[in-house]
């Protein structure tokens, strides 16, 4: 019950998050957009929205420390301890130009290993979380009214997230992100796609990791690769990975993914997409 009533706890923070990213989102000037670096997109509410977060989970677990995307917590936390992952808007530039791909996502991790997460995304109202041990599961925020607390009786009617049961890349839908740094490893990455665009149904690329991740969860897509990616990107969306009946691993297939960069996960078609991205990777 423990970790099932702190991810309950960290969805009402959640929900408050989201619900400042859609009054923003309605009246959001794009003028107002600032760059971190070329291509990284950051606004006033990614930082205001990590604020509360910040403020929101120091209540839950005081004993916490953070790693967030915007730096709003101050020094990082030890990695080897217990610890929030926050990435306050994942979709920035989605958010910028009113795509409505967007997200907030939270995970709690102990020793590396993530342990509680909550994603919502925004755009279709979907709530996903889960803790370890206790499942994944998702649930629709819009047939709730207003701001009312999850109540156990509206948690009931969650449904439990599952992976896809596809064993070839043959029969897989993949999702993937495009690198906007780093492009010294762009012809790698593109031997890659090329080998999987004549290998499986689809190739999608929303613009989210963290919507990548549940939607593996769920089942909608086979599997999701990419690398350049941060923690923050990961977190919440590899406990439900892996409360789904998931695997994950880095590009060498290792267990490297969460700090490492480079993440693979999905159902088991993920072991042929592994032996796609090593030969070309390598």
């Amino acid at each position: 019950m423990y970790l099932e009533n702190i991810t309950h706890q960290t969805i009402e923070i959640v929900r408050e998050a989201g619900a400042f990213i859609k009054h923003e989102a309605a009246k959001f000037d794009r003028s107002l957009t600032e760059y971190k670096a070329a291509n990284n997109l950051v606004s006033y509410v990614d930082k205001e929205t990590e604020k509360l977060l910040v403020t929101g989970l120091r209540q839950i677990l005081p004993e916490a420390g953070f790693i967030t995307e915007e730096g709003t917590a101050g020094e990082e936390s030890n990695p080897d301890e217990l610890y929030w992952i926050i990435d306050p808007l994942d979709g920035t530039a989605n958010f910028i130009h009113s795509l409505p791909v967007y997200c907030v996502s939270v995970g709690l991790v102990k020793n590396k290993i993530p342990i509680a997460g909550v994603i919502y995304h925004l755009g279709t109202e979907e709530l996903f979380y889960g803790w370890q041990g206790g499942g994944a599961w998702t649930v629709n925020l819009r047939y709730m009214l207003g701001g009312l607390p999850l109540d156990s009786a509206f948690l009931q009617g969650a449904t439990r997230l599952k992976v896809s049961t596809a064993t070839t890349l043959g029969d897989s839908l993949l999702a993937t992100g495009f690198p906007y740094y780093k492009f010294e490893k762009q012809d790698r990455y593109l031997k890659v796609l090329e080998t999987l665009m004549q290998s499986c149904h689809g190739l999608r690329r929303m613009g989210a990791a963290a919507i990548d991740l549940a939607y593996v969860a769920s089942g909608r897509f086979e599997a999701f690769y990419e690398y350049n990616l941060n923690s923050w990107d990961m977190a919440a969306g590899a406990l439900l990975i892996l409360e789904a009946g998931g695997q994950i691993t880095d590009f060498s297939g290792g267990q490297e993914w969460l700090f490492g960069g480079d993440v693979i996960a999905g159902c088991p078609a993920q072991t042929e997409l592994l032996e796609v991205i090593k030969k070309h990777w390598a």
